[in-house]
């Protein structure tokens, strides 16, 4: 039984996504508009004016945008060091290998984006994850060893909600106060998502894995 839980909390998510946007739909266009623009919104979280930090983290899937964000921090000095998840090879990206094709992970550019944007103290946390739930875990540790008060972690927009609830549990009862950021240069927008074919795909799979973890954890 607890393996089937999941399961239904997933399909529990996608049914109310479905009757959201089904909801929306019959409305006439003001009143969809802005029900459709209040779920993006929901994805979203408020940059407060960035406090100084130990180190500044590039969330995992944050890509160009949280390195540029990042880069932006460090140059308006918020800190002097930008950290970013080691991300292991996937299936074809080890076929890449097997075949002699030389490999680039997303660390392995991020650093270097970094470096070309002029930050020289760029580091890997040494332990691959592979999402949100991932870095919940690994980064109470790595924190801990490392002895940070504070943490800026950077994340796509539309991401950046879930990423604070999920690491406001985990970094419960820890010394360092982390931050999450939500990177400007993301290409969600809040307020237009449901416009474009890349937009609706984010936002209905954000506001699926949102709503999920509300389920999950009603009190974060």
């Amino acid at each position: 039984m607890q393996d089937m839980a999941p399961q239904r909390l997933r399909w529990i998510a996608i049914v109310l996504v479905v009757v959201l946007a089904g909801a929306a739909s019959m409305f006439v266009p003001a009143i969809r508009t802005q029900v459709l623009r209040a779920a993006g919104r929901t994805l979203v979280i408020t940059n407060a004016p960035a406090e100084p930090a130990d180190i500044i983290v590039v969330a995992i899937d944050a890509d160009g945008a949280g390195v540029l964000e990042a880069a932006d921090l460090v140059h308006e000095g918020v800190a002097t060091r930008v950290a970013v998840f080691a991300d292991p090879p996937d299936p074809k990206d080890r076929e890449f290998i097997r075949r002699g094709v030389p490999y680039e992970d997303r660390a392995a550019r991020s650093i270097q984006q970094l470096k070309a944007l002029g930050i020289e103290g760029t580091e890997q946390i040494p332990i691959a994850v592979a999402g949100t739930e991932d870095e919940g875990r690994v980064l109470p540790d790595w924190c801990d060893r490392r002895g940070f008060r504070s943490v800026v972690i950077v994340s796509l927009s539309d991401h950046s909600r879930r990423l604070r609830r999920v690491l406001h549990r985990s970094m419960k009862g820890r010394r360092t106060i982390v931050t999450v950021r939500s990177a400007r240069y993301s290409a969600f927008n809040a307020d237009r998502w449901w416009a474009t074919r890349d937009g609706i795909r984010s936002g209905i799979v954000e506001l699926e894995k949102l709503i999920l973890d509300f389920v999950r954890h009603p009190v974060s």
